[in-house]
């Protein structure tokens, strides 16, 4: 009943958000998913994400980590657009039920021809611009394993020659999930924090400034107009199907498949639907499927909708609404009643322009 609610709420608002304020805001970095799990399923898992890559969605669902996780994904992003990411993570949980992750997300985005006002030609060299988020994280579980709370501090910052501009912001998320693990519902807020502002000598220029009988060399600077963070409200929820019966989890601590100590499944079928209320864009509303083999393997895919997005004319950003993915997750041995395992990601997001978006990733669980 409390899922349908939000999702008559949800349609109701979709429709708004705040296209007129599109391409107002700065960091807009913020908003990549480099994480080829959860961009396989379009960001959508908001009930559903769990370990390290949650940062991305709901750092709620970090306090999945039990034990030591390490995440590390690379985006071609919008092929043929020469821009790649790379990204690594690690999470470490503790014995009173918290976890800390910390996350590095780095831009590629090639080089660009210096230019001047004395030489707009170029033919002076080359430069690469830097952008580079780093989140710091903190999750712990509630309530009798039910509910999980998380936040993330992230340093953020973006670079040119003689400027740059740096920053921070806060996510904060919640999940809740039922005995079994079947019914989870989430909700997150993220990149909340103050204004940023270039700063740095390339926005001064040395000018003559002639008088009666003298001249002379001044600075005159430029000062830099301050911008916005792409804040995002995000709403979700899920529900696991399980068939084939109920398997025996190895223990709470053996599993990255995020079913923590919860009943797992032969097969799973896990709809999943979610909300993206955005500061500055228009709003999304999207639903999508994953269909799982124990932890083993899983594929997935999603639609992601906002307004114009059929029409490529209009639409706000390149990607046209789908999103799929896969994962294989081995486990293996490391003692007695102790196992880990070894995964691998892969997403791929058809665009409108360019030649769509491929993230592979791996993780280790240990």
């Amino acid at each position: 009943m409390k899922l349908r609610l939000w999702l008559v709420a949800g349609i109701g608002v979709a429709l708004a958000g705040n296209p007129e304020r599109a391409g107002s805001a700065g960091a807009t970095q913020l908003l990549i998913n480099p994480y080829a799990r959860s961009s396989g399923m379009g960001g959508l898992n908001i009930a559903n994400c769990y370990g390290i890559e949650s940062v991305i969605i709901n750092p709620a669902g970090i306090a999945l980590t039990r034990r030591t996780e390490f995440l590390f994904s690379h985006t071609r992003w919008l092929v043929g657009s020469d821009i790649s990411i790379n990204a690594a993570a690690f999470a470490q949980g503790f014995r009173n039920g918290g976890t800390l992750g910390i996350a590095v997300m780095a831009f590629d985005l090639g080089q660009f021809e210096r230019t001047t006002i004395d030489q707009p030609d170029g033919g002076i060299g080359y430069f690469s611009p830097t952008l580079l988020n780093i989140s710091i994280s903190y999750a712990k579980i509630f309530a009798d394993d039910r509910i999980y709370v998380g936040s993330s501090v992230k340093l953020i910052h973006e670079a040119i020659p003689d400027a740059a501009a740096s920053g921070i912001a806060l996510d904060v998320g919640v999940q809740y999930r039922d005995k079994k693990g079947n019914f989870k519902l989430g909700v997150a807020l993220r990149n909340i924090g103050p204004q940023m502002r270039y700063r740095g000598e390339g926005l001064s220029a040395r000018a003559n400034i002639g008088g009666t009988g003298s001249t002379f060399t001044n600075a005159l600077h430029t000062p830099a107009g301050a911008f916005e963070l792409p804040s995002t409200l995000l709403i979700g929820g899920a529900y696991r199907i399980g068939l084939g019966g109920e398997t025996e989890l190895r223990s709470r601590e053996a599993s990255s498949g995020g079913t923590g100590g919860e009943v797992d499944y032969l097969f799973s079928i896990v709809p999943m639907v979610g909300f993206y209320a955005h500061s500055f864009q228009n709003n999304q509303l999207g639903g999508g499927v994953e269909l799982r083999y124990k932890s083993y393997f899983m594929v997935r895919g999603a639609y992601l909708w906002e307004p114009d997005i059929t029409n490529k004319n209009k639409a706000q950003n390149a990607f046209n609404g789908m999103n799929f993915g896969a994962t294989l997750e081995l486990p293996f041995k490391t003692g007695e009643n102790r196992y880990s395992s070894f995964g691998i990601d892969y997403s791929y997001r058809p665009t409108y322009f360019f030649n769509g978006t491929h993230s592979i990733g791996a993780r280790l669980y240990i």
